[in-house]
């Protein structure tokens, strides 16, 4: 039997589940149509029912404790199942599209080329694709799949790895010429240029200190159009080699830096069972990264 009187509260549970799954109070707060306040109230008191730490806090910057890790991958598997269990016996799943999220580069670069593909092989399934930066929350109601950047270890998730890729700086020969490039800080004279919002280079232009070293500025713009930028010679740019691979082997930009740790871009999904159209598009999207032949349209 579950022991119903030793649980927490499911508003503190709620609170914090939602904390973990947006990543701040202000967010938690609009998801659950709560104050800022009520969201903060119910995370202390959530660890002073368990007596445990959930959150190291470090003036206004909070991070989930080991604790916290494990508490919040337990409720969303068991919120999200609730939540799938509620969309079927309404019907409310029926009507959703499926949602994707993914940046702005991959969508241009990996995405948008194959896309009609699945829409020939699934005509019944709707597709809302937003190429944002951001890293948005993935469950009932809100996004189905992510297609993310990184090491493949996201708390609550499963990720199937489909490009392999490590990061480079790059630029057109004719705005560095051809002398060349020992290190990164080599390269602080030029102008740069980043991904808009949270992108796969940001720990890379954290790590070399790029943002403080920077004597002409940091631009920050969608993934698409900095690759444009580079290529007319405007700036140095960090980007996944996948993306600008072509490009390379043409001689239209030329690889100052390469940074060859073992990442890419994963297919995330969080755990359970997924909708139909998301098991068709996460398939569909494994072929494509096997290079795969045809296909059956099956959901």
């Amino acid at each position: 039997m579950i022991p119903w009187h030793d649980l927490p509260p499911l508003t503190a549970l709620r609170a914090f589940s939602a904390y973990a799954e947006t990543g701040t109070i202000v967010a938690a707060a609009e998801a659950l149509g709560v104050s800022h306040a009520a969201v903060s109230q119910q995370l202390r008191a959530l660890e002073a029912h368990l007596g445990l730490p959930l959150l190291a806090r470090a003036g206004r910057a909070m991070t989930l404790t080991p604790e916290g890790e494990l508490l919040a991958g337990a409720l969303a598997g068991g919120f999200g199942e609730i939540a799938r269990m509620v969309e079927r016996l309404t019907g409310a799943e029926a009507e959703r599209p499926l949602r994707l999220t993914t940046t702005p580069s991959f969508a241009a670069g990996w995405l948008m080329p194959r896309i009609a593909d699945f829409r020939d092989r699934h005509p019944d399934v709707d597709v809302v694709i937003d190429p944002s930066a951001a890293l948005q929350p993935l469950g009932p109601g809100s996004y189905d799949i992510a297609l993310r950047y990184g090491s493949g270890l996201w708390p609550g998730c499963v990720a199937h790895r489909l490009v392999d890729s490590g990061l480079v700086v790059v630029a057109a020969p004719g705005l560095v010429g051809a002398s060349p490039v020992d290190s990164v800080a080599d390269l602080a004279g030029f102008p740069w240029m980043q991904e808009l919002g949270t992108s796969e280079a940001s720990d890379f232009l954290i790590a070399h200190g790029v943002a403080q070293t920077a004597r002409r500025g940091m631009v920050s713009l969608p993934g698409n159009m900095m690759i444009d930028a580079a290529r007319d010679g405007l700036a140095v740019a960090v980007i996944a080699r996948a993306f600008v691979a072509a490009d390379i082997a043409a001689g239209r930009l030329r690889v100052l830096y390469a940074d060859d740790r073992q990442k890419g871009y994963f297919l995330v999904t969080p755990e359970g069972v997924l909708r139909p159209p998301a098991r068709a598009f996460a398939r569909w999207a494994r072929r494509q990264a096997a290079g795969a032949g045809p296909q059956t349209a099956e959901a």
